[in-house]
């Protein structure tokens, strides 16, 4: 405890000063991802690391994503990336920068870069594909461009161009694929917006490409290609498949318009990418099995797992880039199902609820499971089921027995080909009002009196519980459940709090299936205990019927107060001179005073050096300028000073 003190001025001997106040001593106190890019320049998914890899063009980064899409590394500052490609055991990573006309080799566990490849092209490279042990890629040039290859164990020489064989060309950029299940294949197609190139079919396993079909006159404008898994074919544009023998290319029939780009899983099914949704189909069928709604703005790309168990998308936002998505089931088709019902209800009156269940394909009298769920079936209440109409549409009505929030389950059990899905619309049911009172709002109470609370609750339908709350002001003390039961056959009951602090206390009521929940309120007062007491006098004798403490004129009275503690409180000091037959307040009263973890605070008058002088001494609480709110405003007694000779 820090003791202050207060000067009183020869000014004040002459009864027109103000009071000081200083500090001396008084008694002693005891002793804790996702993969995110802006312009896709590609996506390719390791098996044997279960990694994704995505390239953002924009940013000259590379991603590295896990299974489920977190972000587990990446490596930046590499230039404009446009497309990727793992080699066949998984262990490297390549990607096509073609700013700097490079492709680059980098570790797939690490990102670390391991080798840069210098293409002397003017255009390019842009597209790649592995097969035969080596990086293929597309590149132009004012000589025509057209395919090269990158051969990891070629040393300085592992760079080679013009590797078309005679036959196919002259044209610009290619773009390229490979399958892991022909390892040796590598299927090609032009960029270009003329006829000149078309596509083809190589035999990469020897020392140069052998030419295994081509036709310069099927695809110009190409986009993407992929070879087709188990099947001699070409897929363009993720549309249109092309048979490949005896040196010739021929059309073998089409995918549903709709999207330029795809991806085929090693089992066969392609997944192609229109806009919002990502529709997967099986392999030489026209009608898909499934279309995925991934984005409502567009799909930046997809890429198969090895295994064909996920298919991993980039969903478009507005604004915020792509973001990975993995659908962990990509051919089961997943329906959308919607749910309609009224925001509003009168209880015990009949309502409507309709929507809509939309797959690829609706089998004929399809059912749909309905469950309410109210105040009185919390658990939910089976409903008869819903019959969908061809169209896909269904509709119940129902009457709700309880009111308040009724919501209504409604569920597709899926089968084989299609997954289970449920949606609910919830209803806000009327409910009656009631009554809630609790007494003794405003009233005040001294230090640690025990005061009873009463709530008194009206008319309900079964519950007849209430809670009583009481939550002191500060906020070291949190809201505390004081009583909680049963309100007696007068609609009463009581709680009774221990008046320390000021008090909110809550009744609370919380409703039941006919009658609206209610909480009020009633805040009690509370004032602290303080106490003060003055030492250095010589003696206590009455000034005509006021009893005064005397002081000799050149000693300085020290006044102690002990008051409820509350950290950073304070107490008030109020300093009076009589004067001309009043009590007269100096322009520096009051003062405030830090009262010490004990809750005590000294005060030490300076002595007027003049006899005569009548001083009177007040110490107080008040509430907010006292350094809280925590309680009410208490106001000690006057404490009267006279300095004699």
């Amino acid at each position: 405890m820090r003791t202050r003190s207060a000067a009183t001025a020869t000014a004040l001997a002459v009864l027109a000063g103000s009071a000081v106040l200083s500090g001396v001593p008084a008694v002693p106190a005891a002793a804790a991802g996702a993969v995110v890019v802006y312009t896709p320049g590609g996506i390719v998914a390791d098996g044997a690391l279960q990694r994704v890899f995505v390239a953002d063009q924009w940013s000259g980064k590379i991603l590295a994503d896990d299974y489920s899409g977190a972000l587990v590394d990446s490596v930046d500052g590499l230039g404009t990336v446009v497309d990727l490609t793992l080699s066949a055991d998984g262990a490297t990573l390549y990607a096509a920068l073609p700013d700097s006309h490079q492709i680059l080799a980098l570790d797939a566990a690490t990102l670390d870069i391991e080798a840069r490849y210098d293409v002397a092209a003017a255009e390019g490279p842009r597209h790649l594909a592995f097969a035969g042990g080596k990086v293929w890629f597309g590149y132009d040039d004012p000589q025509g461009g057209g395919l090269g290859s990158v051969d990891p164990a070629g040393g300085t020489d592992a760079v080679t161009l013009g590797q078309l064989p005679d036959g196919p060309g002259p044209f610009g950029d290619l773009v390229l694929d490979s399958d892991p299940g022909k390892p040796d294949t590598l299927a090609f197609a032009a960029t270009g917006l003329d006829a000149s190139g078309g596509m083809g079919v190589l035999d990469v396993s020897g020392t140069s490409p052998q030419l295994v079909a081509h036709d310069n006159s099927q695809v110009s404008g190409a986009v993407d290609v992929d070879l087709v898994p188990g099947a001699p074919e070409v897929l363009i544009n993720a549309r249109n498949r092309y048979a490949y023998a005896d040196g010739k290319l021929s059309g073998a029939g089409s995918y549903a318009y709709g999207g330029w780009n795809g991806d085929i899983s090693p089992s066969g099914l392609l997944a192609k990418s229109d806009d919002r949704y990502v529709t997967v189909y099986r392999s030489g069928t026209d009608t898909p099995i499934v279309a995925h709604h991934v984005s409502d703005n567009e799909v930046g790309g997809v890429a198969w797992a090895p295994d064909s168990s996920r298919l991993f998308v980039l969903r478009g936002t507005d604004g915020d880039g792509y973001f990975l998505k993995a659908l962990t089931d990509p051919a089961r088709d997943v329906p959308t199902l919607t749910v309609y019902a009224p925001t509003k209800a009168t209880r015990a009156q009949q309502l409507t609820v309709t929507g809509n269940l939309s797959m690829t394909w609706l089998p004929p009298d399809t059912k749909l499971q309905v469950t309410r769920t109210d105040l009185e079936s919390p658990s939910g209440k089976a409903l008869p089921a819903v019959t969908v109409k061809p169209d896909g549409t269904y509709s119940f009505s129902d009457t709700p027995p309880a009111g308040g929030t009724v919501t209504y389950k409604v569920s597709y059990a899926g089968d084989a080909d299609r997954s289970a899905v449920s949606v609910s619309a919830k209803v806000s049911v009327s409910l009656a009002p009631t009554s809630l009172s609790l007494n003794n709002n405003g009233k005040v109470y001294a230090y640690g009196t025990d005061v009873t609370f009463t709530a008194h609750l009206g008319t309900t339908y079964k519950n007849r519980t209430v809670e009583i709350w009481a939550n002191p002001y500060g906020g070291d003390k949190p809201n505390k459940l004081i009583k909680s039961g049963t309100v007696n056959s007068s609609g009463n009951i009581s709680a009774t709090v221990d008046m320390t602090r000021d008090t909110e206390v809550t009744a609370v009521f919380k409703g039941d299936a006919r009658f609206k929940s209610r909480t009020v309120a009633s805040t009690g007062y509370a004032m602290v205990k303080t106490s003060t007491v003055v030492s250095k006098h010589y003696k206590t004798a009455r000034i005509g019927s006021t009893s005064y403490y005397w002081f000799h004129k050149s000693t300085n009275p020290l006044l102690t107060t002990t008051m409820t503690y509350y950290p950073g409180r304070k107490q008030r000091v109020d300093l009076q001179v009589y004067r001309a037959g009043e009590w007269q307040t100096p322009d520096n009263s009051p003062q405030y005073f830090k009262l010490d973890s004990n809750g005590r605070s000294a005060v030490s008058l300076k002595s007027p050096g003049t006899s005569g002088v009548k001083v009177r001494m007040r110490f107080s609480y008040e509430n907010k300028y006292s350094g809280d709110n925590v309680n009410s405003t208490t106001n000690g007694s006057w404490k009267y000073l006279y300095f004699s000779n």
